[in-house]
């Protein structure tokens, strides 16, 4: 029996089978007329929706149509309608034909609708936060720093939000959508833009052809007031719409998509397949970016503006994982939600595979590395990549289905060759375009390639879970003249992976690969050896997916580092180094490091230095002055003025005050806190001068945290403007503790008022798939411990005000 009071938690799903949805009638072609009313934020909709029974007769159509005011439904024959019965749940239509159709007998039925988003209540995931399919931003021009916008998000099955539907990625179908807007807008839906008609009452109706056929969460709608920039490929059609006042850079935010286009059509075989393809950047966007077809979406954390663009572009990969969800997702598309990996997994791999044609190997090897620790620290190893029992759909759309499946593919691509490896993708694309699959499919074309059953791997990665966690030990027998490397899997229970490798040994500057294959609990391979090696490299290409211990010694990581040579190769080198700092060998090393020929790892080597080792900090400090001056990579040099600042010398005054004018917000920034660690009065100075321009990013946080360090209570309005102008991110979160503490200090009731109004905002705009790890702190610990600093100062209606935006678990004891 639960305790009084507990919940007893519903676990019934895992005994759910989640199978692929039946098809009883298919759809074939959808055209929509659309009209907006922007005041009460609905649809006015009319839909023809052409389907036929997939294989056996039927005389009766299921829709999903969502929250929707049915006005009408009937069957279109001959241009003449005729009035159907049907049964509403505000979930799904049941609608009665007007008589028993064969399978592949087409008809069509005509639906007048409302929609209503704001009234529906559907759950969102960790990816896509939000679910009720169409969105109104800003609808009545209220927020004037906010453009109004009208954007939809169909994945997984919300566009039945809007439209009338089989709201199912196994269903496909052409469409035609007609949008009556303000003839301010400009609109994008899929396909081609093929009329433009002005009407009377100062709107304009658009109407766009999609005529190759693709699944309802594909569909999207979007209008706006946006600045449009044409690019090409190939003649056909590349645009980028983006708020006006980023039209100058929209071009070095999106112009890498034609090259890309020409990569991945490269790769895979197949000449990017759609009409054309534009890209579309929405204001409150309930995701990262949508691969709606030929017509992506973006969140408006896409627009960076020139100097942020210095530091890089940090939504380069989110485009390419997006363009590439057009072979993989849209072409062919998973036919159920348990198969997303045939979607995202690609998606995500694709992100590896164009960093390393764009910015070379290392990049490619960081971004793949970095992924795989985002599966390690998810606490996934539970879940199965192909998952067919779930609690609910949205709830696979997670670091299993993205990181790990990538990962997945990058083993695959080593263990078959690239040659077969992008042959099966193109096999793979051809034979299942415009179609649905699942994973067997995939295998099917591997195996088809490569002459090869890979039904164990399919089994191990696809259908299983969890990863290896390896022991791995060398040793040399100069007597049998022999390495040893005897490798162990530790991972919890009987479970054991199969594992090829290769095995690199290094002797006298040379280098002999071996192939293995590790497939028992402990194995213990045996090479022969003259002398012993100066290396041994376990998985000596470094794609494994797994957790490692390894028993080699500083000399050794050092030879790993200048001769084995990969990003992994010379991170673990690196990373080994920085756990031994008393080691003048170790410093000596790193110190080297920091010169690597890769930004990412002279940045990592800037991180891992131990400044409470004196002897370290003081060896290490002219390196970090001729990169914090002169590295090409201004991420790089931000982060050495940030170590130089811990040096607390007046003589670096000069050199960071230059630095506050750096086109880059970010050395800009970290300028700023390196002042502030040697010259408060002049970096407080700095900052509220600074306050008055422009700023983001890391400028933007330092010029907060610098004033709120002063304790200025006349500064409060330039610390919260700052603080509401700075976008949903981790730097906004850090800035909370502080926040909280200029607060606290703070008597004024307007200006307490105003910034726990803007706490409570920012949690509130937190996805609610997260706020399960920012809740604890926001409420818990921030709010309460104001409440408790307002309460003990006598401030009894400021402490009352902050209870009041408490959920009523926090609010016991006040």
């Amino acid at each position: 029996m639960a305790q009084p009071g507990s919940q007893k938690i519903d676990t019934s799903w895992k005994k759910n089978y989640r199978e692929t949805s039946a098809r009883i009638n298919d759809l074939v072609h959808t055209k929509l007329d659309a009209r907006f009313d922007l005041s009460k934020s609905y649809m006015y909709g009319k839909a023809f929706i052409t389907l036929q029974p997939h294989f056996y007769p039927t005389d009766s159509l299921r829709l999903d149509a969502k929250g929707m005011d049915i006005h009408k439904i009937a069957i279109v024959k001959n241009g003449k309608e005729s009035g159907l019965k049907y049964d509403y749940d505000n979930w799904q239509l049941n609608i009665h034909l007007d008589k028993t159709y064969k399978g592949g007998e087409p008809y069509t039925i005509l639906i007048e609708y409302t929609s209503k988003p704001n009234e529906v209540k559907v759950k969102g995931s960790a990816a896509i936060n939000d679910a009720k399919g169409l969105y109104f931003i800003n609808p009545k021009g209220a927020d004037k720093n906010k453009p109004t916008e009208i954007w939809t998000q169909g994945e997984t099955e919300a566009n039945s939000v809007w439209i009338p539907t089989i709201d199912k990625p196994n269903q496909r179908m052409t469409d035609e959508i007609s949008m009556t807007v303000p003839a301010k807008f400009v609109t994008l839906s899929n396909g081609l833009l093929v009329t433009q008609k002005k009407n009377d009452d100062g709107t304009r109706t658009d109407t766009w052809k999609m005529d190759l056929p693709h699944a309802p969460y594909l569909l999207f709608m979007g209008a706006g007031d946006f600045a449009v920039i044409k690019d090409s490929y190939k003649g056909k059609e590349v645009s980028y719409y983006v708020d006006k006042d980023y039209a100058s850079v929209a071009r070095k935010i999106f112009g890498l998509t034609p090259q890309m286009m020409g990569f991945f059509s490269q790769i895979t075989g197949v000449e990017y397949p759609w009409a054309k393809y534009d890209q579309m950047t929405g204001h409150d966007y309930v995701s990262g970016a949508m691969e709606n077809t030929t017509a992506t979406l973006h969140s408006d954390a896409a627009q960076q503006d020139a100097r942020e663009l210095t530091d890089g572009n940090r939504w380069e990969d989110d485009i390419s994982h997006e363009l590439f969800h057009q072979w993989f997702g849209d072409y062919v598309t998973t036919e159920s939600w348990s198969n997303i990996t045939l979607n995202e997994s690609f998606a995500n791999y694709s992100e590896t595979l164009w960093d390393e044609y764009k910015h070379g190997k290392d990049a490619g090897d960081e971004k793949n590395f970095n992924d795989m620790q985002g599966y390690l620290q998810s606490n996934s190893a539970k879940k199965d990549l192909v998952r067919f029992y779930y609690n609910d759909k949205e709830d696979i759309f997670d670091a299993v289905s993205y990181n790990k499946g990538g990962r997945i593919l990058n083993m695959l691509r080593n263990y078959v060759g690239d040659s077969a490896f992008f042959k099966s993708l193109n096999l793979y694309l051809t034979t299942n375009k415009f179609k649905s699959a699942e994973a067997q499919q995939l295998r099917l074309a591997f195996e088809e390639v490569t002459g090869r059953d890979l039904n164990w791997y399919w089994n191990q990665w696809y259908y299983g879970s969890g990863q290896p966690a390896l022991d791995i030990n060398y040793s040399y027998d100069d007597a049998a003249k022999k390495v040893q490397v005897i490798v162990n899997q530790a991972q919890g229970g009987d479970k054991v992976f199969k594992l090829p490798v290769a095995v690199d040994v290094y002797t006298n500057g040379n280098k002999t690969r071996y192939k293995v294959w590790a497939q028992d609990k402990s194995d213990t391979f045996s090479f022969a050896s003259a002398t012993k090696p100066d290396l041994v490299n376990f998985d000596g290409d470094k794609m494994l997916l797994c957790t490692k211990k390894e028993n080699k010694n500083l000399d050794e990581y050092i030879y790993q580092y200048k001769n084995a040579g990969t990003y992994l190769d010379r991170r673990e080198a690196i990373d080994f180094a920085s756990k031994h700092q008393d080691d003048a060998k170790a410093v000596a090393f790193l110190r080297s490091a920091l010169q690597d020929k890769y930004e990412g790892l002279r940045f990592f080597t800037i991180t891992k230095l131990d400044f409470n080792n004196g002897s370290v900090k003081a060896d290490v400090e002219p390196i970090l002055v001729e990169i914090a001056k002169n590295d090409p990579k201004k991420l790089i040099r931000a982060a050495a003025i940030a170590r130089l600042g811990t040096y607390h010398k007046a003589a670096y005054i000069p050199f960071f005050k230059t630095a506050l004018e750096d086109s880059s917000y970010s050395v800009a920034g970290e300028a700023l806190g390196a002042l502030a660690e040697v010259d408060t009065a002049t970096a407080l100075a700095e900052a509220k001068r600074l306050s008055g321009q422009p700023s983001k990013g890391k400028l933007s946080s330092k010029i907060s945290a610098v004033i709120i360090q002063s304790g200025d209570e006349s500064s409060a309005d330039v610390v919260l403007s700052l603080f509401e102008k700075m976008p949903l991110s981790q730097s906004k979160f850090t800035l909370l503790q502080s926040m909280g503490d200029f607060l606290s200090n703070i008597k004024n009731w307007d200006i307490v008022k105003r910034g726990v109004d803007d706490i409570v905002n920012f949690r509130d705009a937190i996805p609610e798939a997260f706020r399960d790890q920012t809740d604890p702190f926001i409420n818990g610990k921030l709010l309460k411990g104001l409440a408790t600093a307002k309460k003990d100062a006598g401030l009894t209606s400021q402490s009352d005000y902050i209870v009041s935006k408490l959920p009523a678990e926090d609010k016991k004891g006040f």
